[in-house]
């Protein structure tokens, strides 16, 4: 019989640590590509449309299958899902290196999406399943910087790729994370194993696809937090995705350098951001329930108009300090989203509401990014497309003040 685990002990933490490496190989081995666009152009002699694609493709398949990895999490094992999903993205981005054609180049990277989109609903589940209201936003955001250096380290596959060729990154970091994946299947445990069942009055069987969705949609403060999350996935595709490309032209900056900033200066002010709005919201909701709300609110509200001051400027240091502003606003936001949705939706469905937010908002960014990529061919600017992505976010980012909040457990 296994040993109980004592969720008062090191454990929970330890898992958040374990977790961020796999929030880290997450996200860099999908931002990978975005950094080495001049070598995969070049090479399969593509259209910047045709480059978006193979970032939309990737998104549409993660969004597709968000909500059956959500589903999967909560009615069965939140740790099967995570090894999983590690192990099948690693193997394809193994297989991104080997590919000899822009079509098979498609499917590696919509394998890529289906088997990453069981991750993020799980991961997130299964560290709030640990981490009750007083530490549950700093373990959230925690992991997130995670992926924050997941997609700053991505940054030098402009370097790679001009070094070994941008084949070469695909190959060592899609095995580190094979042999990863192996190695979690000696560490995660599910929080419900034992005698610490998260709901001890609820069988596993009890959880179906179509009452969780019917559940989920009847919920309107659920559908806020939708639709804001759709608005931050279109924001958020638009510019990272076109980001090196706009410092490139713009600033009149290297592949290598035009990569490594368009990465490494959101993700250091996210790194801040999920830190500072992490604690500030776990200290505001215990007096206010809706104080993680009002972070992400804050945060927004001055890093969106952000983006505006980067479209207009010439000057290298304002555009770094906009990318450090518009991170931090970002890091309040992946703080305290599924601390949130905890707040909101019935406990049951934690895992599936995450994959469905997923679902839409990526569906959403990966059509943007494929329009970005043309309206680019049409020889309309990143600058313009980027102010619109900004107000379009604070229209959402205000939409959150409807949401009605449970009070939470400080245990």
């Amino acid at each position: 019989m296994k040993k109980p685990i004592n969720v008062k002990s090191w454990y929970p933490w330890a898992l958040v640590g374990a977790l961020w490496i796999v929030a880290f190989l997450n996200y860099l081995d999908r931002i990978l590509l975005t950094t080495m666009r001049d070598p995969i152009v070049g090479e399969f002699s593509l259209t910047d449309a045709q480059f978006g694609l193979l970032t939309s493709v990737f998104l549409w398949s993660y969004g597709i299958f968000s909500p059956f990895g959500g589903f999967l999490a909560d009615k069965y094992s939140r740790r099967n899902v995570i090894i999983f999903s590690v192990g099948v993205w690693s193997l394809a981005t193994v297989w991104t290196g080997y590919v000899s054609s822009f079509e098979e180049m498609i499917a590696a990277r919509i394998v890529m999406g289906v088997s990453e989109a069981f991750y993020i609903p799980a991961g997130l589940a299964l560290i709030t399943d640990y981490h009750r209201g007083k530490t549950r936003s700093l373990a959230t955001g925690l992991h997130f910087s995670g992926l924050y250096t997941g997609l700053a380290l991505g940054g030098v596959g402009g370097y790679i790729a001009e070094l070994w060729g941008w084949r070469y990154g695909f190959h060592v970091f899609g095995i580190f994370g094979c042999v990863y994946a192996l190695l979690l299947l000696f560490f995660l445990r599910d929080r419900n194993e034992g005698a610490v069942a998260i709901d001890k009055n609820r069988p596993e069987s009890s959880v179906k696809l179509a009452e969780s969705i019917r559940s989920l949609l009847n919920e309107r403060s659920y559908l806020v937090l939708l639709g804001y999350f759709v608005v931050l996935g279109i924001a958020n595709w638009l510019i990272y995705a076109w980001l090196p490309t706009f410092l490139k032209d713009r600033f009149a900056l290297g592949l290598g350098e035009a990569g490594i900033s368009a990465t490494l200066y959101p993700q250091i002010g996210s790194f801040i951001g999920v830190l500072l709005g992490g604690i500030w919201a776990d200290r505001w909701s215990k007096a206010n329930p809706r104080g993680r709300i009002l972070v992400i609110v804050l945060g927004f509200t001055l890093g969106a108009p952000a983006l505006i001051w980067m479209s207009w400027t010439s000057v290298f240091v304002i555009a770094i300090l906009v990318l450090l502003l518009f991170g931090i606003a970002r890091g309040f936001s992946d703080a305290n989203l599924m601390p949130v949705v905890r707040q909101v939706v019935d406990s049951r469905y934690a895992a599936t509401a995450y994959g469905i937010l997923n679902f839409l908002s990526t569906i959403a960014g990966g059509l943007m990014v494929y329009v970005g990529g043309a309206l680019k061919d049409a020889e309309i600017k990143l600058s313009a497309i980027y102010i619109v992505a900004a107000g379009l976010l604070l229209v959402g980012t205000w939409s959150l003040l409807l949401v009605k909040v449970k009070k939470e457990s400080q245990e």
